[in-house]
Formats: C-alpha cells, structure tokens, sequence
C-alpha cells in the first residue's frame, strides 16, 4: 500500500459542476487508487465533494467568484500558496506527491521532487513551461500523451498515462438518433462553429453542449450565436446524466480542434457511450481514436462529412469495447502506480 497525495488545482471543486478537464481526472484516479487498496489524501478547494480525507481551507475560485462577483486577479496565486502551506505541513505523511497544478509545487518539495509525480493538463510547448523545465530538470513529469511527450524535456520525462474513466457512469446505447453531438468550452481552440458547418453540409442536426470560455466570451456571440438554429441547439453546460444521453443518443461526436490537444477528455466519455468519434488530427487524437473502429480522424470539413456517410459501419459495441480495454480510470491508475514504483525505486 501506498500513502499517496493528490494535490489538486485550484480553479474548481473535486469533482467539477458540470465541467470537465483537470478536476474530473483528479475524482477518478483518487477513486480508483483507492480501489487498489492504496492510502490517498486529496489537497484540494472546500467546496469538494469527493469520498476519503480531504486537506484545504479555502474554496476554490469558482465558488468566490460565484460568492463575491469578479475578484483580484493576485486570487489564484493566494490559492495556490495557501495549498502549498497545508502541502509543505504534510510531507513526511505521503510516499508519493502527485501534483496535477501549476508550478509553486516544484519549489516546495525541494529534494521531494525525486519522490513526486506532476502531470501537466494543459500544452506544454509554450514559453511558461518551457521556463519552468529548464528550472526543474529533475521534477518527473507524467504526460498525458505522447503527442504531449515531444514537448517535455528528456530529464523530466517519466512516462505516458492516457486519462481513464470510471465507466460505470456510463451506459452504452445502441439506437442512437440522427443528430450529431459537440461537447466542449466555446472557444476557438474547441471550434463549435466548425461542428455546426459540418452537420449542415452532411444534412444532420447537432447539439451542442459546454460553457463559454471565461477566456473568450465574445467568440460565442460572433462566431457560434449566428449559427444557431432549430438544426443546431446550443443546450448550454452538462452534468454526467445530461453528457450520457446527449453523448449515447448522438451518431457520433465531433471534436474539430484547432489547437494541439494534450488528451481530449470528451472522446473517451463519448466511446463510454459506444459513440465513435470523428476528430481532427490534432495533438493527441491519433493516439486516442483508431481510425475506422472508434471513429475516423480527419483533417477538414470535407473529410468529416465524408466520414460520417460511413459512420454506420463503426460498430457502437466494439467502440465500448475498445473504452473498456484502453481507457477505464483503473486501466490509468495501474499505470500511475507503476510510474510511483519506479520512483520510489530511484
């Protein structure tokens, strides 16, 4: 058994209200190390609801914001190093730290580093990160994908974990309706605009399903707004109840990204539902989606349409199938565990 610290970010409760990304993957591996028989101890906002001990004295930014309006931009910071406080009390409890936010932790654990984890949940190519690995070559890093993996230096390599999900959550369907489905933040890294073109032009209806990007509201109004009609519904943020039917009734889901995707979170829920997936080739989506048996993987508009007057021969059970066999969350916590060995080793 292993005494493992999940440190969690700041920005949403664990598990998050009807979002997903970093939060979620926290829920499900914590749960699902647990299930090893494994000791885990979750850092992470007040405002979580999340079963085994948690250790935090402040909500998370979500909910001051929902309590206070707009709050100082220095909001975050103080978060993050409160957390640490309670983090840097509680090192000599854990065999293992598993970081999942930004960047303070490094410096805190100090000759820790050797016996910690830090998966990144976000790209890692840009000047920030590249910074920080050049100041930490010997913090372990797990990526997400290897496609997120190239950006990583070699001394901060420690291997690649795909997210996993719980997929009792889940249940498959194999009726599904004629429309098509987007989940996703309505921004342009997602391109909800681009889903709504393509189900226009194959003749298919769409709903679509995410928040707006706090980062870029006014990309919904001029560019996703205009394009809705009776055809395409903009059904606004989802819970897991909402995901499964919309995600399980869908022909497929479409994921047009425009930006290099460190994981894609929603495909794997998608195939949960044995909905296959037409998805950009982007990031990592070769890696997670295997063209013509979970889905196809395109590089424009045309190539989509094209592929969903073939959709009907992906077979919704094998999808599931292949879910079960890749991506469930005990399939990622396994791989975490060997990852905290290997360390531990070291």
């Amino acid at each position: 058994m292993l005494r493992i610290a999940q440190v969690a970010p700041n920005i949403f409760p664990v598990p998050p209200i009807n979002h997903g990304g970093t939060e979620r993957i926290v829920q499900e591996l914590s749960a699902a190390l647990r299930s090893l028989g494994h000791e885990v101890t979750l850092f992470a906002p007040t405002d979580s609801a999340t079963n085994g001990p948690i250790i935090g004295s402040l909500p998370s930014l979500q909910a001051l914001e929902t309590q206070y309006g707009q709050v100082p931009p220095s909001i975050p910071a103080v978060l993050e190093a409160v957390q640490m406080e309670h983090l840097r009390r509680h090192l000599g409890s854990f065999d293992i730290v598993h970081c999942h936010g930004e960047f303070f932790h490094a410096a805190l654990l100090g000759e820790r580093r050797k016996h910690s984890l830090t998966t990144i949940h976000w790209r890692v190519d840009e000047l920030d990160r590249q910074l920080f690995f050049a100041a930490f070559p010997d913090l372990p890093v797990a990526a997400i994908s290897a496609a997120q993996e190239s950006g990583i230096p070699e001394a901060n390599r420690a291997g690649v974990v795909h997210h996993g999900i719980d997929g009792s959550r889940y249940a498959p369907q194999t009726a599904p309706g004629r429309y098509l489905a987007f989940i996703g933040r309505m921004t342009d890294q997602k391109r909800p605009d681009t889903a709504i073109r393509v189900a226009k032009a194959a003749g298919r209806s769409i709903r679509l399903a995410g928040t707006v990007d706090v980062g870029n509201p006014l990309y919904f109004e001029r560019e996703v707004r205009p394009l809705l009609s009776q055809s395409a519904e903009y059904v606004g943020p989802v819970d897991d109840a909402a995901k499964n039917t919309l995600l399980g009734g869908a022909e497929a889901l479409l994921f047009p990204i425009d930006w290099p995707e460190p994981f894609g979170l929603v495909m794997i829920e998608a195939m949960a539902c044995g909905t296959p997936v037409i998805a950009w080739k982007r990031g990592s989506v070769a890696e997670i989606v295997e063209d013509g048996v979970t889905g196809f993987v395109v590089e424009s508009e045309a190539e989509a349409v094209d592929a969903l007057k073939r959709i009907g021969t992906i077979d919704r059970a094998g999808v599931r199938r292949r879910f079960e066999e890749r991506f469930t969350s005990r399939h990622m916590a396994q791989r975490y565990v060997e990852l905290y060995e290997r360390l531990l080793a070291q």
